[in-house]
């Protein structure tokens, strides 16, 4: 038995580096998959891994020198491609890792929650119609390509005038990216559920279907009555009232604790 330990030990002394590269290696992976999920080049990354990955196997179990040779003749190619494929992605990545948006305290997230509650209350208040989709790890780019990009700081005036009923831009929803409104009059995927209450417009089943597709907080203002409902996890909770709105964004994006119902 001591003998196996004293093996195991070595063996953890020896090799403890290849655990941590492959730990970096699976972090770089799924948050890079995160990043670029739903970006335009995103199929195009698909399918060229598809290919070199098939073509890697292929040349291995039947032994094919020239296509094996090729594959490492091109990967240098391949990498290169891939940067000029990714170009936006990788330069807005860079930009948000320089940014203070990224090493943001929670006193700083709780600043633009409080921004964000009386920017919607001012638009129940004037009974002005609204759908925000704050975006969080899963993309949401692909819905922003539906609408007019903006990549515009994010104010409540500015959010006042989007949806402002005489205005082009009224119609559709808003994408919220790290504090930045990234596009405006977006449209979203529609719910496919048949138990909602059949007094839920279309901008209430977007907001549904857009936490459906993703894990994006949908933030809706009826212009009928003016009331504030939130949607998460393909939930509505309807009829908020400033501080349970406020609460509510606390336990989303500060990470709190969550319940799987939404609050009576």
């Amino acid at each position: 038995m001591i003998a196996i330990m004293t093996q195991a030990i070595e063996f953890v002394q020896a090799h403890w580096t290849h655990g941590v590269e492959i730990v970096l290696l699976a972090v770089l992976l799924y948050y890079g998959y995160l990043y670029f999920r739903g970006t335009p080049g995103a199929k195009i990354l698909v399918g060229l891994a598809l290919i070199f990955i098939s073509l890697t196997l292929a040349s291995q179990l039947l032994d094919l020198h020239v296509i094996g040779w090729l594959l490492r003749s091109f990967s240098v190619f391949l990498a290169v491609a891939l940067v000029v494929i990714f170009q936006p992605e990788l330069r807005r990545a860079l930009t948000e890792l320089g940014s203070q948006h990224f090493f943001r305290s929670a006193l700083q997230k709780k600043e633009s929650i409080d921004q964000l509650v009386e920017t919607v209350f001012d638009l129940a208040r004037r009974q002005f119609g609204a759908l925000i989709a704050l975006e969080r790890d899963i993309s949401i780019r692909q819905f922003a390509s539906t609408g007019v990009d903006l990549d515009a700081v994010f104010s409540k005036e500015l959010i006042v005038t989007i949806f402002h009923p005489k205005t082009v831009l009224h119609d559709g929803g808003v994408i919220v990216q790290n504090d930045r409104i990234a596009a405006a009059a977006c449209i979203f995927p529609l719910t496919s559920r048949e138990d909602l209450d059949r007094s839920l417009g279309l901008r209430h089943r977007a907001g549904i279907g857009i936490t459906e597709e993703s894990d994006a907080i949908a933030i809706l203002v009826s212009e009928e009555t003016g009331h504030v409902s939130l949607c998460h996890r393909g939930i509505i909770e309807r009829n908020l009232n400033a501080e349970k709105f406020r609460r509510r964004l606390n336990q989303l994006l500060l990470l709190e604790r969550y319940e799987a119902n939404p609050p009576s």
